[in-house]
């Protein structure tokens, strides 16, 4: 059976593609009209772990390649033609570009191979947002009225909505910090006040 991995271990099947093979494996196991041998449902096992396994190997794969391209940007100009080629790489399997990958590429746009990277991953950044926008559900408008229900009389234009008065009286300053009475100097000892 030919492995998941490509030739620098990337998957060659998309989560897409993982997800509907081990949804057949399940639906193969479970459904099958004729009974299986034991043998074909060791053999399913066993392939339906492989591609749980590589799955998690293609995380920790990703996880590494992308920590590896924020060290790479951290270090550039120095770090370019590494840079380069592993945001190549990652652009190649599907990764969306964050904003500092596109500023790092506009301040290195001089160099050609940059420049060329740029426009790619620009495109790359374009469609992801016009992808997210076309599945983020519209904003909720406000309902006007509903079945059943009573309409709010109209109010008009220029006039604020009224505040509701509070139940007991908002306390003033001065009954809340009540003023300091000044401090009376003692009488002194054995005089009488007159």
């Amino acid at each position: 059976m030919p492995t998941p991995y490509g030739s620098r271990g990337g998957m060659a099947f998309s989560a897409a593609e993982l997800h509907v093979l081990r949804r057949s494996l399940a639906h193969a196991l479970q459904s099958s009209s004729a009974p299986l041998a034991a043998e074909e449902v060791q053999d399913c096992l066993h392939l339906a772990q492989s591609v749980d396994e590589a799955v998690r190997e293609a995380g920790r794969l990703r996880a590494f390649v992308l920590d590896d391209l924020a060290r790479y940007r951290g270090a550039l100009p120095g770090s370019l033609p590494g840079y380069l080629a592993l945001l190549r790489e990652a652009l190649a399997t599907g990764y969306e570009p964050v904003p500092d990958d596109l500023a790092a590429l506009r301040a290195l746009r001089a160099d050609p191979a940059a420049a060329a990277l740029l426009e790619r991953a620009r495109a790359v950044a374009e469609r992801s947002v016009r992808r997210r926008l076309a599945t983020t559900p519209a904003p909720r408008t406000r309902l006007l009225t509903l079945a059943g229900g009573q309409a709010e009389p109209p109010r008009p234009a220029p006039a604020p909505k009224e505040r509701p008065r509070p139940e007991r009286p908002v306390p003033t300053p001065g009954e809340v910090f009540p003023p300091r009475r000044k401090p009376t100097a003692p009488p002194a000892s054995g005089l009488a006040a007159v």
